[in-house]
């Protein structure tokens, strides 16, 4: 195992950083509240502007009114992401990914292809390397393999609490949601490749 990705101290904080801008950029806003603009209807002055001896009124869709539109509610546009520096990225990573290989959590393997794409499949091959029984039903683990093996990929899809990812999709959060790791032996290679090792080496 190469030491500059799986032989690198813990470091809680820097994870917990990286870790909070990642889900901070996978946030969408949802709530969106209408502006005066944007509410149907309002075009019309609802009466005149003198004489009436009622307050002047330009818009029945003016916030002061009710069905109006919202002065400063929640707005759709909002950014929610944080910029995280590559280095610190890779390196909270490679933290993450020490910590569960020191935790006796990460597992190679020297393949991970299988007859067909068929959930059941994988699922008789988990369950003995897991040590589950017959009604357990959350594996709890992340199975780094080649992009190209499409039945792996497929399979896995319907698996609690599985999931599988190449190599260039491999991320922090990924590694921290789940309890196991399981490495095909290529990847090892790809890794290194792929990330560079340690940016302080």
């Amino acid at each position: 195992m190469p030491e500059k990705i799986f032989g690198v101290k813990w470091n809680p904080a820097l994870v917990h950083q990286v870790l909070m801008a990642h889900m901070a950029n996978m946030r969408r806003p949802w709530a969106h509240a209408k502006t005066r603009s944007e509410v149907r209807g309002g075009g019309r002055k609802p009466w005149r502007q003198k004489g009436t001896g009622r307050a002047r009124h330009g818009s029945i869709r003016s916030p002061l009114w009710r069905h109006g539109g919202k002065a400063h509610g929640p707005r759709k546009e909002k950014d929610y992401s944080k910029k995280v520096n590559k280095k610190m990225g890779r390196l909270a990573l490679f933290s993450a990914l020490s910590k569960k290989f020191n935790d006796s959590k990460v597992k190679i393997f020297s393949d991970f292809s299988i007859e067909r794409p068929k959930t059941k499949i994988l699922a008789e091959s988990l369950k003995p390397i897991l040590n589950l029984g017959k009604k357990d039903k959350k594996y709890d683990v992340l199975l780094i393999a080649s992009k190209e093996d499409k039945s792996l990929f497929r399979a896995a899809k319907n698996l609690p609490k599985t999931k599988s990812v190449s190599v260039e999709g491999l991320n922090l959060y990924d590694v921290l949601n789940y309890k196991n790791v399981f490495i095909e032996k290529d990847m090892i290679s790809g890794l290194v490749k792929h990330f560079g090792g340690n940016p302080k080496s």
